[in-house]
């Protein structure tokens, strides 16, 4: 008679069976779109491993994906009546005004897509113009991936560009630095702007890069601040940590800090940090954990994850994910328990990056700009935050411009709102500033 395996035995195959259908399945998932968890539910469920599809949706938060899908079908490239132009399938991004920017050949091309000239909804097509190619055979593509960011590098704006590297945890981390517009030589009597001494960081979002930060560059220089766009830990540029996983903002303010630092040692007196989607997260979590917090004057955050908790139950109703599925994968995230599924060397604290119920710890000036209908981080506990701080936080409304494309569709209003709050913000006394630029100078 054979024995029957122990229960310690029982656990550890269960557990081997599990690890190797996560990595299985893990290709195939994405940040933007975890339709695929929400495709194995009905098997895991009959199996009984709803730990293991709670696994699977952990690991898929916190796994950097290092080739993002191109995901979007490039019907044709045309002669259009003032240029080329691009058709492509009628989607809820595609049809939605403003600029953006196709990728496409595995990253190689990069095409920057403007206005609809043409829209079809009979037969499911958008036409719109093709302001510049910068790289690759677009009359090639068979297919994209439609972004958010518009420009590759800051230089492609004209802007006279530094690369930099930052030193960080495991290295140094590439940076674009970008400085302000020199006053005109020998007048004396041009008045001081706003951002002069203050430095711009640039915090991009998950799953992007530092080319995301451009758009705000000209708000910044309009200020008199220097622009330093930065990589961070696991973004496919900076160093990677340890475990390859992100801390959602938990680890990854470590390099915001190692920024401001550089920024410090090379002049600036204060710094403000621009955040886009976890970039937010990141930034929030810098002005709150580091030694140099009393350095950040103001935060711009676009699109923000201002409570994880509320970000995360969000995408599993999404992707139609049983209850109990959602709260075990955030579970898992935030113990150590869950290292098996999630490989973080350490668990992330999700409560502690719950800015709703921490509204009290929030001592920075911050500007949010959100899109009502952003469809990957809600708008809702961007609007809660600002109702329970009015005094420290500003929330701008926008339409349409679902998630982190609020200066696409409507770049005027973005730069307009960020730069008038901005001058607000940094021409406003403050206690121990005065103090701080007279022992600097």
């Amino acid at each position: 008679m054979t024995s029957r395996p122990s229960r310690s035995a029982r656990s550890a195959s269960r557990r081997t069976k599990i690890q190797k259908s996560i990595g299985q399945a893990e290709p195939v998932m994405r940040w933007s779109s975890l339709a695929a968890v929400g495709g194995v539910v009905a098997g895991s469920v009959a199996a009984g491993t709803v730990s293991g599809l709670a696994g699977l949706f952990a690991r898929t938060v916190v796994t950097p994906v290092k080739t993002p899908a191109e995901d979007l079908e490039v019907l044709a490239v045309v002669q259009g009546a003032s240029g080329l132009e691009i058709i492509l399938p009628v989607t809820e991004e595609t049809t939605v005004p403003g600029t953006y920017s196709l990728v496409f050949d595995a990253g190689a091309g990069i095409a920057r897509i403007g206005a609809v000239t043409s829209f079809d909804p009979r037969d499911g097509t958008v036409q719109r113009e093709v302001e510049e190619v910068y790289s690759g055979d677009l009359h090639r593509a068979v297919r994209g991936r439609w972004t958010g960011f518009v420009y590759p590098e800051p230089r492609t704006l004209g802007y006279e560009t530094e690369d930099v590297r930052i030193p960080v945890e495991n290295g140094t981390a590439p940076a674009w630095l970008v400085r302000p517009e020199p006053s005109p030589a020998g007048d004396d009597a041009a008045p001081r702007l706003a951002g002069e001494g203050v430095w711009a960081i640039m915090v991009h979002g998950r799953g992007s890069k530092r080319a995301e930060g451009i758009r705000a560059i000209g708000t910044a220089r309009a200020l008199g601040m220097t622009s330093l766009l930065i990589s961070y830990r696991n973004d496919g540029e900076a160093p990677a940590a340890g475990d390859g996983r992100y801390g959602l903002g938990s680890t990854e303010w470590k390099d915001v800090e190692a920024a401001v630092a550089y920024a410090l040692e090379r002049g600036a007196r204060e710094v403000v940090l621009f955040g886009w989607s976890m970039g937010g997260a990141v930034c929030l979590q810098m002005a709150d954990r580091s030694e140099l917090s009393s350095m950040v004057a103001a935060m711009v955050l676009d699109g923000p994850v201002i409570n994880w908790i509320d970000v995360l139950a969000h995408q599993a109703r999404l992707n139609r994910l049983p209850d109990a599925v959602g709260r075990l994968g955030q579970w898992l995230m935030s113990n150590k328990a869950g290292r098996w599924a999630t490989g973080l060397a350490a668990p992330v604290d999700l409560k502690a990056m719950d800015w709703l119920s921490r509204a009290d710890h929030l001592r920075v000036p911050t500007l949010i700009l959100h899109s009502e209908d952003d469809d990957f981080v809600p708008v809702g506990p961007s609007m809660e935050l600002a109702a329970k701080v009015p005094q420290l936080v500003t929330f701008v409304r926008f339409h349409l411009a679902r998630h982190t494309r609020e200066w696409n569709v409507d770049p005027e209003k973005w730069d307009h709102a960020a730069r008038l709050w901005l001058h607000a913000v940094l021409t406003s006394p403050r206690p121990g500033l005065a103090q701080l630029t007279a022992s600097s100078t």
